[in-house]
């Protein structure tokens, strides 16, 4: 599942349908925020320059609807674009749009429940993330609530390639695998094709962000699209 940046230069209706081309089961487009908690240098700058260049949410979503790709295609937000937006707005847009998911990772499952629920009246997963030293009974109730799959966090921190993995997403999937039968992705800090082999032997796939962004920051939107197609190669099918 690569996630690329919306609304950054190149990141165009084209782009998506590229993406899909070279093997994407799924797509994750963000929305950029002027204050991106969870990202790393590569998408901080990357939504920094969006929001300079006059991106908005709703170019976002035309971008969407514009590409009309095959594979679903989930937006990543922050709870301040969206709450802005409204919520009952936001996802009315997202649907109009052909948004098949929603991810908001500053929103803890305890706060949930109004995304949830009007998410479910509009036939969108709103997907939940999980990470290790999360207590057992919040992990099953994130297990229980979200929808689509699970993103699983795979090291402490914000995202960015890593040199090496650490072991703590192995520990986040085995936890869940008896709280749910939803799937479960890894992302946050996979860099490489074959970290994401090594992450697919135990989990059912990958969320791959700033290596792909790392490129078309670099203006180098092949680079990023085969790089894409090197990262599904890898991984079985």
């Amino acid at each position: 599942m690569p996630y690329v940046t919306g609304g950054y230069p190149g990141v165009d209706a084209g782009l998506l349908r590229r993406l899909e081309a070279a093997g994407a089961d799924a797509i994750e487009v963000g929305i950029p925020f002027s204050d991106p908690v969870m990202d790393g240098g590569v998408i901080q700058e990357a939504s920094a320059e969006a929001l300079r260049g006059g991106a908005r949410l709703t170019d976002i979503l035309a971008t969407i609807q514009e590409a009309a790709t095959h594979v679903p295609v989930a937006v990543m937000t922050y709870v301040n674009p969206v709450y802005r937006h409204g919520i009952g707005s936001f996802l009315d847009d997202a649907t109009a749009a052909g948004v098949a998911g929603v991810i908001v990772p500053d929103l803890p499952v305890d706060e949930f429940t109004e995304l949830e629920g009007a998410a479910a009246e509009r036939g969108v997963d709103a997907v939940l993330l999980a990470a290790l030293g999360t207590a057992t009974e919040r992990l099953g109730e994130i297990g229980r609530r979200s929808r689509g799959f699970v993103y699983c966090v795979a090291t402490y921190g914000v995202t960015g390639a890593r040199e090496r993995l650490d072991d703590t997403s192995r520990g986040v999937v085995e936890a869940l695998r008896a709280m749910t039968d939803l799937p479960l992705l890894v992302g946050v800090g996979i860099g490489t094709p074959s970290q994401a082999a090594e992450v697919c032997a135990f989990a059912d796939g990958v969320v791959v962000g700033s290596a792909l962004m790392a490129r078309i920051v670099a203006s180098d939107l092949d680079g990023a699209v085969d790089l894409a197609r090197s990262f599904r190669a890898a991984i079985p099918t």
